[in-house]
């Protein structure tokens, strides 16, 4: 079976930014724990896994289709630091140097990509999505698991639908239905007022579906069924916002992302600018069908260095 990895630009970039303290920088000063967590990640990722096909997804900075129909959407998060934004140009450099498949839309989340990417998947390839989003564990299916970076940035687990019904209680798709309940603050969804976590998961353990909760929901009493019944509206459209969109229009074709060679020099020569020693000693654990050096000019290349 192929491998197809899709990364969440986004979310892996926010993670390592938080995660490794902001005064690394470069031998010029340049702010690079961001770029250096990201790297550091996708390293492991690539000799780990070895896959067939790769592609990074990223968000851009104009208002998604959600922000036009809840203009409040994500509107209680705190802007990340200028000197996190200011590292993404180095990241998508960096993913270029590693021939790497870089794909973002206007008017859409780095998600909906993902989630359109595996929609045009077929079930025979085998994909992993390397993401510290939990919006994104809702595309998890038999054939589609989550490379999750649960402890800082060094080590990620993984979460197929077993592990997604363990920890939460939920089945992967039925994550749109828990937030259109209980709600969201990371998104500002504010679901049905009055319904938590326990109580929301306890209903989809019943009925399955916002939609059949509401089918049955003379079933249901008192204080609960109240609750239900005043925040109707708010249920199903914070349900929709938190739906990803699988039908994103943009040129997508999985043998454009085949992880082709990449320019072993070329890296490199970023590493050295950006001081990362320690990365550039791990570049020669990745496969060498995907280098465009041998292994002995690897060695030699690293020594130069």
């Amino acid at each position: 079976m192929k491998k197809f990895i899709i990364i969440d630009g986004a979310g892996l970039i926010y993670r390592a930014f938080f995660a490794i303290p902001a005064g690394f920088a470069s031998p010029s000063g340049e702010p690079t724990n961001a770029v250096y967590g990201f790297t550091s990640m996708l390293i492991n990722i690539l000799s780990r896994h070895q896959p067939d096909y790769i592609a990074v997804a990223h968000d851009r900075k104009e208002k998604t289709f959600r922000h036009e129909e809840y203009k409040e959407y994500k509107a209680t998060r705190v802007a990340a630091p200028d000197t996190l934004y200011a590292q993404i140009p180095r990241v998508k450099e960096l993913a270029t140097a590693f021939s790497i498949s870089q794909f973002e839309k206007a008017g859409y989340e780095a998600d909906d990509l993902i989630a359109t990417m595996i929609d045009r998947v077929s079930a025979d390839t085998e994909v992993l999505v390397a993401t510290a989003d939990f919006d994104i564990f809702q595309t998890v299916n038999d054939h589609v698991r989550i490379l999750y970076p649960e402890k800082g940035y060094r080590e990620a687990v993984f979460f197929g639908v077993e592990e997604i019904k363990k920890k939460y209680g939920l089945s992967p798709t039925q994550i749109p239905d828990y937030k259109g309940l209980c709600g969201d603050t990371s998104d500002n969804l504010k679901g049905v007022p009055g319904i938590g976590k326990k109580t929301a998961q306890k209903l989809l353990a019943e009925y399955g579906s916002v939609e059949n909760i509401y089918a049955h929901i003379g079933d249901i009493s008192g204080a609960t069924k109240t609750k239900l019944e005043n925040g109707k509206e708010d249920a199903f459209f914070c349900k929709r916002l938190a739906t990803l969109d699988y039908k994103v229009p943009f040129d997508f074709s999985l043998s454009d992302c085949a992880f082709r060679d990449f320019d072993m020099t070329k890296l490199l020569e970023i590493f050295t600018q950006l001081g990362f020693d320690s990365l550039r000693k791990r570049l020669p654990s990745l496969s060498v069908k995907h280098i465009a050096l041998s292994p002995q000019s690897i060695s030699e290349q690293a020594s130069l260095f």
